[in-house]
């Protein structure tokens, strides 16, 4: 099989090596040139399997993470049942060994049902989750998230936190700046964000505790992860797509520009591009948080929150970033595969997936393979289209010529 480092072409007709029952037969290429890519690695994937399969299901999240490229995906506990509990992880489990195409790690929930009163079973669930998360919730008790930061430092799991103090919330429903003023919208303040990232930073630093920060949006989030790495803290964090490419000038009165946290002003995004080209920011995952459609047809102040974005992530990044000459391919490559496997243990296998990146198309959610369809980028011409994804040896995805 073939291993890679950073990106190389293919020829015209040359075989890929794809294992096919017991055989290895080899796919023949059609066109004159593609990319040969390592499989991407998102770490926050919300699957939405147990308990909300009318949004999501792991046969549908991960079908879609094989077209944009993925051949691992960690998937968040904001589940029914929550994996606050190996009885309750089972469940997952089970779907995830029947229906998905490509590895889904688990995360663990840091909190008894994301409540934020009591922890989890912490120490029963290590062995099976990839982190310990209450995604979509701020732990908001300081000595609760004290002492699970202690234990997953024992257990050798890192915490993965979604940063938001719900008494700066106060209603707010998108970014606390002139598109609220402007159109009379109840605003979410960034200190909400970068004020739990303080609290958490003091408390890392304390334990020793390996210390994720989930979808970051605001410049002070950047700076404090900076200042904490040079102070020598265990902290990562990752952003997404949209908070990289879209700013609150972009948003427009529909659901499909509504997420958590929401998109900001137009120097956050600039300190995150800054952030990502000096390593402050380690990855870049998409926080793919499918709905039905009825709920992100409420305009701004009614819809869910969430985007969907595993389909999309890569076009979009190698047009945004790379074409523009902000970013290298292979720069790109890491920040979607390799950092999110070095920093939560992940291997990378043999996994890869090709790409025919002269192909530009208009981004189309009728196309996708997930169930949710709400992106902000629907119709942006993007360069980058997913031929092949191989995982394990076996084609998971491939695009008919």
């Amino acid at each position: 099989m073939l291993v890679f480092d950073k990106a190389r072409r293919l020829g015209c007709g040359e075989g890929v090596p794809i294992l096919r029952g017991d055989d290895t037969a080899y796919l023949r290429l059609n066109a004159s040139q593609y990319a040969l890519l390592p499989g991407f690695c998102d770490v926050h994937v919300h699957l939405r399997e147990p308990g909300f399969s009318y949004k999501e299901t792991i046969r549908t999240g991960t079908r879609a993470a094989a077209r944009g490229g993925f051949t691992a995906v960690c998937s968040m506990p904001n589940l029914d049942p929550v994996p606050d509990c190996p009885a309750h992880l089972e469940a997952q489990e089970a779907i995830i060994a029947r229906d998905a195409c490509i590895p889904v790690y688990p995360y663990g929930a840091v909190t008894v049902g994301e409540k934020g009163e009591a922890l989890a079973e912490l120490e029963a669930l290590a062995p099976c989750v990839i982190a310990f998360s209450d995604d979509g919730h701020g732990v908001q008790d300081d000595g609760l998230m004290r002492e699970a930061m202690r234990r997953a430092k024992d257990l050798g799991r890192p915490i993965a936190a979604h940063c938001e103090d719900n008494r700066l919330l106060r209603g707010g429903y998108i970014h606390d700046g002139a598109y609220a003023a402007a159109h009379g919208h109840w605003g979410i303040c960034s200190e909400s964000e970068w004020g739990q990232i303080t609290r958490d930073l003091e408390l890392a630093a304390e334990t020793g505790c390996a210390y994720h920060v989930c979808h970051i949006s605001t410049k002070e989030s950047v700076r404090l992860i900076r200042e904490a790495k040079k102070s020598g803290v265990d902290v990562s964090c990752e952003t997404a797509p949209h908070y990289l490419l879209l700013d609150e000038n972009d948003l427009e009165e529909d659901g499909r520009f509504k997420m958590n946290p929401p998109l900001r002003a137009r120097e956050d995004r600039e300190a995150l591009l800054e952030g990502l080209l000096d390593g402050t920011v380690d990855m870049i995952a998409t926080d793919h948080a499918p709905h039905a459609a009825s709920e992100k047809a409420r305009g701004l102040a009614g819809s869910a929150f969430g985007i969907v974005g595993l389909e999309t992530a890569f076009p979009l990044l190698y047009t945004g970033l790379v074409k523009t000459g902000i970013l290298t391919l292979e720069d790109l490559l890491d920040k979607m595969s390799a950092a999110p496997r070095r920093r939560f243990g992940i291997p990378a296998g043999d996994d890869f997936t090709i790409w025919d990146l002269d192909a530009e198309y208009p981004i189309d959610p009728g196309e996708f393979l997930s169930m949710g369809r709400a992106t902000p980028f629907a119709g942006r011409r993007v360069f980058g289209r997913c031929k092949l994804t191989v995982c394990g040896g076996r084609a998971v995805y491939h695009e008919e010529d």
